[in-house]
Parts: structure tokens; C-alpha cells; sequence
């Protein structure tokens, strides 16, 4: 079984981005639609760190940042971002993402 965690920081303020909610969302045996899996906010270090209320089986999962509930609808280009990843073995995986109002990143951490 994996576990997840993701860490969010905002590059214009150059802190972490907390508060932000975060959806985590399986993909469902039909490709196109997705089962609700968790919910949770970025604690003050931006972080969540076991967002899963359970360990994690292999499959397509995404992550949901609502960057305009962070941002109160103000900052920008991108209303949410959907990151979509597959878990494939038993790890922790870490999907840290840093914001700015036009542009993303991501990566598979550690």
C-alpha cells in the first residue's frame, strides 16, 4: 500500500501556500470519471502530509488544488490544478507543487 503527501508554495510571496484545499480523487473503472477519495487544506509550512485516510492501491489518482480559494479568486490565470499521477508500487509518494498567478510545477518528490 503507498501513502501520499503534497507541500504548496506560492513563488510571489516566497512562503508556503496555506491554507489551500486540496481534493484527492481516484479514477473509476469507466476512464472518465473520478471517485472522491479525500479532502484536506495546506497546514501553515504548506504542507499536508498523509493526505489518504487509508493506504493507497495502485491506480490513476489527482490531485486538486484550488488556487482560488487560496487566493480568494484574485490571483490569477489558473482557478484550480489538476495534477493526474499514477501509483504503480508500495512508496510514499510526495507531489509538491510551487504557485505563481501564470505558471506551475510539479514533480514526483520524496
Amino acid at each position: 500500500m503507498s501513502t501520499l503527501s503534497t507541500h504548496v508554495l506560492d513563488a510571489v510571496a516566497g512562503a508556503p501556500a496555506a491554507g489551500m484545499p486540496v481534493a484527492l480523487d481516484r479514477r473509476a473503472a469507466a476512464a472518465s470519471d473520478w471517485c472522491a477519495v479525500a479532502r484536506g487544506a495546506t497546514d501553515d509550512d504548506g504542507r499536508i502530509g498523509s493526505l489518504a485516510p487509508a493506504p493507497l492501491e495502485p491506480g490513476v489518482y489527482r490531485l486538486v488544488f484550488d488556487t482560488d480559494a487560496f487566493t480568494d479568486g484574485e490571483a490569477g490565470f489558473y482557478p484550480e490544478i489538476s495534477v493526474v499521477f499514477r501509483i504503480t508500487e508500495k512508496r510514499h509518494y510526495h507531489v509538491p507543487v510551487l504557485l505563481s498567478p501564470f505558471a506551475y510545477s510539479t514533480y514526483r518528490g520524496s
